[in-house]
């Protein structure tokens, strides 16, 4: 099978900033892989060719096996996505907003409210799926954006910083979520982060700082990398401050 995620040398410019400087790595079938980095780092403009939003300079990106630029409806169907900001409509029920978001993606009404139904039950949100999103915490909120973007059975989730603006208590319940999923079903996970503590568990760590790919492997290769104890100290390390401007 291959990778869930395929990235190779993939550069993008703006003007004379390099934002993503011929960076490499895959997602492997049920991986969870980390992709931490301060702020300006690339992890947006990364994110943003990942959904199409943006075209790459030059380069690869494939999902599954297919190439974003080549078939990008084909790629991007195994792809699915939570985004950084809430992407719900705030008037419509949580149920209403994962049939929407279904038939979107051309699932049959019956279809797209047979799976709503499943995974509200499967995250616990059954209680709750007949009040608009606006009266739900903001827990639950990520649990339905999260169903969401399980709706149409994708290979691959982006995590965009999902934990923004979350209380403890939610940020680890989400946290247990996501690796639950991964481990129990096979789903490959890339994550975008800035805060370590989240995904010191993941598979694969991918440190990304001023567009360019300063360390990658397991959270024990990049300790020994950096001779460092925590993998916070050896994100640290890895991305001590630099001359520059501060990229998307």
């Amino acid at each position: 099978m291959p990778p869930a995620l395929s990235i190779d040398r993939l550069v993008k410019r703006y003007g004379p900033l390099v934002a993503l400087d011929a960076i490499s790595f895959s997602v492997e079938p049920g991986q969870v892989a980390a992709l931490l980095g301060p702020n300006g780092a690339g992890k947006t403009t990364l994110f943003q060719i990942l959904t199409g939003l943006f075209v790459a300079d030059s380069g690869h990106v494939s999902l599954l096996g297919v190439d974003v630029a080549r078939d990008p409806v084909a790629a991007l169907r195994q792809l699915g996505i939570v985004f950084q900001q809430s992407a719900l409509d705030p008037d419509l029920t949580a149920r209403q907003n994962l049939i929407f978001h279904g038939g979107l993606h051309g699932l049959s009404r019956g279809d797209a409210a047979a799976r709503a139904d499943a995974w509200l039950r499967e995250f616990g949100l059954a209680d709750g799926a007949s009040k608009p999103c606006r009266q739900l915490s903001g827990g639950m909120k990520r649990r339905v954006e999260l169903a969401r973007a399980l709706m149409t059975d994708p290979a691959l989730i982006l995590l965009d910083e999902p934990t923004q603006g979350l209380d403890p208590k939610s940020r680890k319940e989400l946290v247990e979520t996501v690796f639950s999923l991964a481990r129990g079903r096979g789903l490959s996970v890339l994550w975008a982060t800035h805060l370590v503590g989240e995904v010191v568990d993941a598979d694969v760590v991918i440190v990304l700082d001023h567009g360019t790919i300063v360390g990658q492997g397991t959270a024990p290769h990049l300790l020994a990398q950096t001779g460092t104890a925590t993998l916070e100290d050896a994100f640290l390390a890895l991305t001590a401050p630099i001359e520059g401007g501060n990229l998307a």
